[in-house]
């Protein structure tokens, strides 16, 4: 019997909950603390290993102060299925990453623009030196 794939709506699922819980500052442990659940089960959640069940989405997005709905925002309308990752949005796929979510969180962090012009200036330089362009 072949090894059960996780549902891809299950993994947007998760995922959402990840950057919202990161995006806030909470510890998987701290959300596990507060569902009553380990933080392994909370990984496996985020995952889409695990599948959310209904009444646990609805703590989750009242833990994590969301609409139920954000939860599905990528999902399409077409009838489908899901939003496959290709055509997500670059700036969602570049947030769902640890890094793309880390550095946006500093990157807020730093209230003077003259400071934040020269950070952009400096990933620009460093895409452009990688990219091979001047």
């Amino acid at each position: 019997m072949p090894k059960k794939q996780a549902n891809p709506i299950d993994a947007q699922v998760g995922n959402r909950v990840r950057i919202r819980r990161m995006l806030i500052g909470m510890s998987q442990e701290k959300l596990g603390d507060l569902l009553g659940l380990t933080f392994q089960q909370v990984q496996k959640y985020e995952k889409g290993v695990n599948r959310i069940g209904a009444g646990r989405l609805y703590e989750i997005s009242r833990i994590l102060g969301v609409p139920i709905d954000f939860f599905y925002e990528s999902v399409a309308g077409t009838g489908e299925g899901f939003a496959e990752s290709e055509n997500a949005p670059p700036v969602m796929e570049f947030v769902s990453s640890g890094e793309g979510l880390q550095l946006s969180l500093a990157f807020m962090k730093i209230k003077d623009p003259k400071v934040r012009k020269r950070v952009l200036d400096l990933v620009k330089s460093l895409a452009n030196e990688e990219s091979g362009e001047q």
